[in-house]
């Protein structure tokens, strides 16, 4: 990545990245057997430090991207820090109308503001029984966000791209069940891990949008549940 890439540029790797999505996506173990469909919101925008007036003024790595911390106190993947998304509902006539939905209720964002850029491949998120569908988007016109519903989450915030890019910042992430070892992508973000699907998902995108900067995957740390 190069400071000659655009806002606009960006834009347009992330649509070709999800055009490649089927390639990293099928890494991912499939046999869940049944599954509930589900979506998250990935929100790519501006830095609030960036001139708005103009999508051509900045670079791909000042974009920042949304995230929230779940509530400790729920049945499924407490306290860690995800995409905004749920479960489909029948109301939804499909999975970007619930990534949106969802969005809205956990952290007020405006949906009037977000450009849907693409679908990415259905991926298994066996721990809870769901296959969910990333939904990748543009903020057009970021609106306020916060934590709506303290039951189920407990902070919303914004993270820059160039962070989650940064070397220094990624490892390999491990977590013992029953004898297996599971391994994969992680951040930590100044204290705030991303783990698991999060960031499995960021991991592939960045690496299908052409973004990753090496780093030293060699470096295991356990996570702390």
């Amino acid at each position: 990545m190069t400071s000659q890439k655009t806002v606009t540029g960006a834009r347009a790797e992330l649509i070709a990245a999800a055009e490649h999505g089927a390639d990293w996506a099928a890494k991912y173990p499939r046999n869940i057997g049944r599954a509930h469909p589900a979506s998250v919101l990935m929100l790519f925008g501006r830095l609030d430090s960036i001139p708005a007036a103009s999508d051509q003024a900045t670079v791909a790595a000042d974009l920042d991207v949304l995230l929230q911390r779940r509530a400790a106190t729920l049945s499924s993947h407490p306290g860690q820090v995800s995409f905004p998304g749920g479960r489909r509902e029948a109301q939804d006539p499909d999975a970007i109308a619930t990534a949106l939905r969802e969005a809205q209720e956990e952290t007020g964002l405006d949906p009037a503001g977000v450009e849907v850029l693409a679908t990415l491949p259905e991926l298994p998120l066996a721990a809870s029984g769901h296959i969910v569908t990333p939904v990748l988007a543009w903020w057009r016109s970021p609106s306020r966000v916060a934590a709506v519903d303290h039951r189920e989450t407990v902070e919303v915030f914004r993270v820059p791209v160039a962070q989650l890019l940064d070397p220094a910042t990624r490892y390999t992430s491990t977590l013992s069940r029953g004898g297996v070892t599971f391994r994969g992508p992680a951040f930590d973000v100044d204290g705030t891990i991303v783990w698991g699907f999060t960031a499995m998902v960021l991991d592939g995108l960045f690496d299908a949008a052409g973004w990753t900067i090496p780093w030293n995957a060699a470096d295991e740390r356990p996570i702390e549940l």
